[in-house]
């Protein structure tokens, strides 16, 4: 069977990430009386009949049965329905089948173009394809929709670790090729990944460190706020049963924690602080003013916390509940004087780092936050 590409997957990279190696051969190719659009509000292509217009793309022939199974995978879980057609090719009019898109999905009326595209997601899409295209055996069309989210959201991740200017007055400036992937198994785990992998980097006196074996946890970005009421002196504090410490054993597995949640696909990490303090706290108000960004176990871990003061005024209840009932967040808050909650360091009563690392900046610069929102 051959079949008629016309959007994202005629981006070689990606198409070969997603459609895999195989006999196929790809040839330019239009498709009469359709034309390809830009998906409202968004950047993403879609094809609509159109009399008197023909779409550009590319045929793709002698596909083999895996290779149709990996592109089905990629497209019909999301709503597509692979249909047929006939396109014009090299050889004339020829039969083929073209993924027509969800019956829903609403075209703007621009014409979409593969460069905006790429300018705006590409790099994302072709970081999402690489951690598809790393599991063996390969995610099923119900799998891959299931993760989806997670897996963009970890892509949109590694575009802000690229872009990141983070400066090296005292550590050494790195310069790609000075650590390398020698060798790594697939990913596995449905919500966060984990890989074993073998690496080597340069050493501090130019050798090369030799085969490392590592596994690392692949996790995506969160944004992390402290709520703080600087006319009252008040701190808000969000009380919850943690996995981590329960599995550890600890006898106490319910932690203090700042407000706290991952930033999503497309979203900012600012944008995700105030999102996560109206849900977690019902501070629809709230003045953000960042603190730092960290990784939080740098060993074997690619957890990335944005961390913001949060100015709001906290001048409620003293306790209360919180969180997303969808999300089967059972949260308790806590609201305290933040010379109390810094005694709570010291007994152990928090013992969550981040929370730790937060009272300790507010604590240092308290004096120059502002008055809460009106």
């Amino acid at each position: 069977m051959d079949l008629f590409l016309y959007g994202t997957l005629r981006h070689p990279r990606l198409l070969d990430l997603i459609g895999g190696p195989g006999p196929a051969v790809a040839e330019p190719a239009t498709l009469p009386g359709y034309a390809v659009d830009r998906v409202r509000d968004s950047p993403l292509p879609m094809i609509v009949q159109r009399d008197g217009s023909e779409a550009e793309g590319l045929l793709l022939r002698g596909l083999s049965a895996e290779q149709l199974d990996r592109l089905d995978a990629y497209e019909l879980p999301f709503g597509y329905v692979r249909s047929p057609v006939t396109v014009r090719a090299t050889a004339g009019e020829l039969p083929a089948e073209v993924y027509l898109p969800p019956v829903a999905q609403a075209a703007s009326g621009d014409p979409w173009s593969m460069d905006d595209w790429f300018a705006e997601d590409g790099e994302v899409t072709l970081y999402a394809a690489e951690e598809i295209a790393a599991h063996a055996p390969r995610l099923s069309g119900e799998d891959l929709a299931r993760q989806w989210g997670m897996i963009r959201m970890r892509a949109y991740a590694r575009a802000r670790a690229a872009a990141n200017a983070a400066p090296a007055t005292h550590r050494r400036t790195s310069t790609p090729g000075d650590a390398r992937v020698l060798s790594a198994t697939p990913p596995t785990g449905g919500f966060y990944k984990f890989r074993q992998a073998t690496l080597s980097h340069d050493r501090f006196d130019g050798s090369d460190s030799g085969p490392l074996p590592r596994e690392v946890f692949h996790a995506v970005d969160a944004a992390l706020v402290l709520p703080y009421d600087p006319a009252r002196g008040l701190v808000l504090l969000v009380e919850q049963f943690r996995v981590g410490p329960f599995m550890r054993g600890d006898a106490n597995p319910w932690v203090l924690e700042p407000v706290a949640g991952i930033v999503d696909a497309g979203e900012t990490p600012a944008a995700a602080a105030r999102r996560e303090a109206e849900e977690e706290a019902a501070l629809g108000q709230i003045t953000l003013h960042h603190m730092f960004d960290y990784y939080a176990s740098p060993g074997g871990s690619t957890d990335y916390f944005y961390c913001y003061a949060g100015v709001a005024d906290l001048g409620g209840a003293q306790q209360y509940s919180g969180g997303l009932e969808e999300e089967a967040e059972d949260l308790r808050l806590h609201i305290l004087p933040l010379a109390e909650a810094l005694a709570l360091i010291d007994t152990g009563e928090v013992n969550a780092g981040p929370l730790i690392s937060m009272l300790y900046w507010l604590d240092r610069n308290k004096d120059r936050l502002t008055a809460a929102p009106a």
